[in-house]
């Protein structure tokens, strides 16, 4: 409600009226509320609206005075009428106020302003004397050890991997929730998964679709050869996206591509999907079938909300399994995600079946003068022969363009068998018991001692066991023979009798 203020053109233009510090006060004790046009002659006259005097009345002033006093008196019977009430109806106060309490009550039992906010800046603990070096450590240790910790559950798997990548390059992708944006950390999370691919599953093949103003695009087609992948990665990265995201367009270029796969061979689509809708041409579920019906198993990375098309998607070409079908958190789960598909899948018992794969072991050649090659027909100097047709190809692994023949060193071999037989786990050794050495087995560095700076006890043994050969190995070591080496040097050492 405005306070009211009228204007007396009767009065003299001229006239002014002074009023001290007292009357003031009295003046705004006087202002009332009103939507009423009709009321009695208001209390502060305005002038007309040329000029910028304001004149008071006294009559007004006189009659506001002599108000007050009623005014009062009846805001007194106004509240001797609620206090009755309240007396002859005294649970209506207490239940309003207990509502009222009910809503505002806090966690601890008070009210909610009352309760002391909990930040995750305000959880990091320091010493006396201000040193985070203890607690910075501990959390990377923690760190590399869920990194060291996989499943070592011995599995069928399917060491031959036909693998299709498909990017979501579509408006979706130019969010920045994650940082620069989704494309760019999409993209360079993709090459880094084209490395890892490569390193660990050596006689797989990868090719990459995009999804791009509702069509798919062919990036790189099926091959074994991780550095054009990468490069045609790269050359994506500073594209704008465009457009909606399809997802039928997609799968169908990507079981078109999965087709001639020999039947030896795995065949399975990863796709990074940020969009929470897919323009499609036709019906989506007679493509899902045509996937379940040639056996392209299908892994989809969301960046958004969970999408019902996608989780019916996974589930129909995993044989009913909806764990395909995951929603990241934040970056670092992004990269767990991402990592979590380079690790074979385990052969269903569905699709399980025994084959004998032919390969060829050929051996490097070094030549005086170029010659071409078989796979890109350019002139290099040496290369690889097929022990079956004798053509010359430039790399490894690779199937031979003219006879077929899946041509591999023995080492990729070698290196893709760690997926059948992982290496266990390395326990904790507990900070309680005597220590045998001090140094690391493998590195030979000392053991980095963690003590709580008050109480002077160890944090963590910063040791961890084989079960086999029961020698003890630090953080760093450990995490890189369970992702590099694939073997225990302590078992490897011992002496065959």
């Amino acid at each position: 409600m405005s306070p009211t203020v009228r204007s007396d053109s009767d009065n003299d233009d001229n006239e002014n009226v002074l009023v001290n510090s007292t009357h003031n006060r009295k003046l705004k004790k006087g202002v009332h509320f009103t939507h009423d046009e009709d009321d009695e002659d208001g209390i502060i006259k305005k002038k007309n609206k040329d000029q910028n005097t304001v004149r008071v009345n006294d009559y007004s002033k006189r009659s506001n005075f002599d108000e007050q006093p009623k005014r009062q008196n009846e805001a007194d019977d106004d509240d001797d009428k609620v206090k009755s009430s309240n007396r002859s109806h005294p649970d209506r106060k207490s239940k309003k106020k207990k509502i009222s309490n009910d809503k505002l009550q806090g966690v601890s039992g008070g009210y909610s302003w009352e309760d002391e906010l909990k930040r995750s800046w305000d959880l990091v603990t320091v010493d006396e004397e201000g040193d985070m070096t203890a607690l910075v450590a501990s959390l990377v240790e923690a760190r590399k050890k869920r990194a060291a910790q996989k499943v070592v559950t011995p599995y069928q798997r399917g060491i031959i991997r036909s693998l299709i990548l498909v990017l979501d390059c579509s408006e979706a992708m130019a969010e920045k929730d994650l940082r620069p944006n989704r494309n760019v950390m999409s993209i360079q999370y993709a090459i880094d998964f084209t490395h890892e691919f490569f390193d660990q599953n050596p006689i797989s093949q990868l090719g990459i679709v995009i999804m791009k103003n509702g069509l798919a695009q062919l990036l790189t087609p099926v091959s074994g050869n991780p550095q054009e992948h990468i490069d045609a990665l790269k050359s994506i990265r500073r594209q704008e996206p465009k457009g909606n995201p399809s997802l039928q367009n997609a799968l169908e270029m990507a079981r078109g591509l999965l087709l001639p796969v020999p039947a030896h061979c795995t065949r399975e689509v990863l796709i990074v999907f940020g969009g929470l809708s897919s323009t499609d041409p036709g019906d989506i579920h007679q493509t899902i079938q045509s996937l379940v019906e040639e056996k392209i198993r299908v892994k989809v990375i969301g960046l958004s909300a969970q999408v019902a098309i996608c989780q019916e998607l996974c589930k129909a070409t995993n044989y009913n399994d909806d764990s395909f079908y995951r929603i990241i958190l934040d970056e670092t789960h992004f990269k767990e995600l991402f990592d979590e598909a380079v690790t074979p899948l385990p052969v269903n018992k569905i699709n399980k079946g025994f084959t004998l794969v032919k390969m060829g072991f050929p051996t490097r050649v070094f030549e005086d003068s170029p010659s071409f090659c078989a796979c890109h027909s350019k002139l290099v100097y040496g290369g690889y022969f097929c022990p079956n047709c004798q053509n010359k190809v430039c790399s490894l692994p690779i199937v031979c363009p003219c006879c077929d023949l899946m041509l591999i060193l023995s080492t990729h071999l070698a290196r893709s068998y760690h997926h059948l037989m992982p290496l266990k786990t390395f326990s904790e050794v507990p900070h309680t018991e005597n220590f045998p050495t001090d140094n690391c087995f493998s590195c030979q560095i000392r053991f980095p001692v963690l003590r709580n700076q008050k109480t002077g006890e160890l944090l963590t043994s910063s040791r961890y066991r084989c079960t086999d050969c029961k020698q003890d190995f630090c953080i760093d070591c450990d995490v890189f023979i369970h992702e590099v080496l694939h073997n225990c040097p302590g078992c490897e050492a011992k002496a065959i009798v």
